[in-house]
């Protein structure tokens, strides 16, 4: 009887929390799926004012022939004139919450021109964020190309 007593009452006590515990990660999982959108605007419009409360201090990206850039140099290469983006997209994002840190996954379309030749990228990115005094900021993004 003990034990049947013990199990109810510990079922009683986890219950709520369980139910906080997944409206949080509910939560969490639309504002990170919201940064994601932003982000995309964010290039679109060479707003890197608002990529740079996005990405950490330590922000590291991969692109997709390889290079690495750090936040300033990631930074940079949005406000350069030469990229025209019209068309920044992401599908198929699906979201990997582990407490305070995340990990989104999707594939991406970009498309515009750079110094006037077109581009027209489809690809798979895996960003990684940490939740920084409860702020959602991506530590590290990597891309990689899709043949279409």
């Amino acid at each position: 009887m003990k034990k049947k007593l013990l199990v109810c009452l510990l079922l009683f006590v986890a219950a709520p929390a369980a139910a906080q515990s997944s409206d949080s990660s509910s939560a969490d999982k639309s504002l990170l799926i919201a940064l994601e959108n932003a982000w995309n605007q964010a290039q679109l419009h060479h707003d890197s004012r608002a990529l740079e409360a996005i990405v950490a201090d330590s922000f590291i990206s991969t692109d997709n022939d390889g290079v690495i850039t750090n936040k300033a140099q990631f930074l940079a290469d949005n406000k350069d004139p030469n990229y025209v983006p019209t068309v920044m997209a992401n599908s198929d994002m699906r979201v990997f919450l582990y407490g305070k840190v995340a990990v989104v996954a999707g594939t991406y379309h970009a498309k515009g021109k750079y110094k006037g030749k077109p581009f027209d990228h489809y690809g798979r990115f895996t960003d990684t964020w940490v939740n920084l005094n409860n702020t959602w900021q991506c530590v590290a993004t990597h891309t990689s190309p899709l043949k279409k």
